[in-house]
């Protein structure tokens, strides 16, 4: 299965995919990092705006090292900023910043893909770790039953994956609307944070293909879609 020369292609081409939303990410970042507000905000003070004026008072912001390791934790309510957005006064790290309340905004207001996401992330992340073992064990054994427990954990992965697109594309149309309605950004400083957010939307994008892609490949392989290749 691992040197068919399809699932071979297939992995060149998502990895690609992969590789050119991660430099769209690095890229925009960059520009836009160097640009600063004219409100002269970091993005702990404009994160921390955002949660007030949005009447959310139990979420800290925090923050946590490493590059763009950014995120919103619904367990404790806590939004982590790296270093290069919580200190910084750029149209990039308010842009981040803002898009990271927009979870913590979701989450509030019981936002229901965020509520899947966040129910499916125990086992995604136990499919992720296991299923790829699983299926090459069946594969290899020639136990196909295996290789349906295999491919149904994966799934579990594929559905986390592709309900993360609307968390991430409504948590970033919220942060490019409040951030103008609350006058933290003005006029081309829109642009830059929706450049800087686009960007990032595409590198999960290209995980919803990359998946998609993986699970379609296993189903036809297998012959529980199609025709089975042996």
């Amino acid at each position: 299965m691992f040197f068919d020369p399809m699932y071979m292609l297939l992995l060149l081409v998502t990895g690609g995919l992969s590789m050119f939303a991660q430099l769209k990410v690095k890229s925009a970042f960059s520009k836009w990092s160097k640009v600063g507000t004219r409100g002269g905000r970091t993005g702990a003070m404009v994160a921390r705006q955002i949660l007030e004026q949005s009447g959310i008072y139990d979420v800290q912001v925090e923050k946590v090292g490493g590059f763009l390791s950014d995120h919103y934790d619904p367990r404790t309510r806590t939004l982590r900023l790296s270093p290069q957005v919580y200190d910084s006064t750029s149209v990039a790290a308010v842009g981040v910043a803002a898009h990271e309340v927009g979870h913590a905004i979701q989450h509030a207001r019981a936002y229901w893909p965020l509520q899947v996401r966040s129910f499916l992330a125990p086992a995604a992340a136990f499919g992720g770790n296991i299923s790829m073992f699983v299926i090459m064990g069946g594969a290899l054994l020639s136990m196909f039953g295996l290789i349906k427990i295999g491919i149904a954990l994966f799934a579990v992965t594929v559905a986390f994956v592709l309900i993360t697109l609307p968390v991430e594309f409504d948590a970033s149309n919220r942060a490019k609307a409040l951030l103008p309605q609350l006058g933290i950004t003005q006029g081309e400083e829109g642009r830059g944070v929706a450049s800087v957010l686009n960007a990032a939307a595409l590198t999960y994008l290209a995980a919803a293909i990359a998946a998609v892609g993986q699970l379609l490949y296993f189903l036809m392989r297998f012959g529980l879609l199609g025709s089975r290749n042996d």
